[in-house]
């Protein structure tokens, strides 16, 4: 199946990429490719122009700043997956990386690709929340830095808007955290998704992904409980998996994580 008709623009910078974006409002903004491509070839999306922004420099990385990570949003699954700075402050998200698509889509998908695009049953939202990330959002006028809890906003929808693009994540150092999920067998997306997440302060954030229309914190784990952790009501039901399995997997996929933890 082949995509509609769309002009295409190669950023060179992060200030050429914005303003790109102006002159092209209904545009789209070309990582990886693996979630927006597929969705252009079944007539999903239809943008009249992708902007590329996988050569711009600087948007990729992992680096310690104080107690924080900061990760480019161009950096990809598998250069998350074998950070050995990862695999020391924040260990959930190399293990997290290992289980996303296969080979092909980790080599080339980026972090920052799939948190825009909010998949609700993406991996990494669900760690995102547990581990109080924040995201930052640049635009002509300037930058902000929105929290994880404020960033997902309903099914493929965050707080990135019109003209604005989202260039790198903040995560706190020296957490310790586990991720379970239960995935389709095929694509190896999330029907459900836990991650747990422990603090230096010795707080425990934990939040799921697949099994609603967005990643939502877990509010009764966190105070304590391991059981009845979701509402079926509040859940998706469909040909994967009904509301109230998916209320059934959460309890089972928060459990198995909090063990790890």
């Amino acid at each position: 199946m082949y995509t509609a008709e769309f002009n295409y623009h190669k950023a060179a910078s992060v200030l050429e990429a914005l303003a790109l974006l102006e002159k092209h409002p209904e545009a789209k903004l070309l990582a990886g490719g693996h979630s927006l491509i597929p969705a252009m070839k079944l007539r999903l999306a239809q943008p009249s122009a992708l902007i590329d922004v996988s050569k711009i420099a600087g948007l990729s990385g992992i680096r310690l700043q104080g107690d924080t990570i900061v990760i480019g949003a161009m950096t990809t699954h598998r250069e998350i997956e074998h950070s050995s700075l990862l695999k020391e402050k924040c260990s959930i998200l190399p293990e997290q990386a290992t289980l996303i698509g296969d080979p092909m889509v980790r080599n080339k998908g980026t972090i920052g690709g799939a948190l825009a695009h909010a998949d609700p049953a993406a991996d990494y939202p669900a760690s995102m929340l547990a581990l109080g990330a924040s995201m930052k959002i640049e635009n002509s006028s300037g930058s902000r830095v929105v929290s994880a809890d404020d960033f997902f906003q309903g099914m493929f929808q965050t707080a990135v808007g019109a003209g604005e693009m989202l260039t790198e994540i903040h995560i706190p150092a020296n957490t310790k955290g586990a991720y379970e999920k239960f995935a389709h067998p095929a694509s190896r997306y999330a029907i459900v998704g836990v991650a747990v997440v422990k603090h230096s302060d010795g707080s425990t954030r934990a939040a799921v992904t697949g099994a609603g229309a967005s990643a939502m914190r877990l509010a009764k784990l966190e105070g304590g409980a391991t059981s009845g952790l979701v509402d079926a009501a509040d859940l998706l039901s469909d040909h994967f998996a009904s509301a109230e399995y998916r209320a059934h997997l959460v309890d089972v996929m928060a459990q198995k994580a909090l063990a790890r933890v």
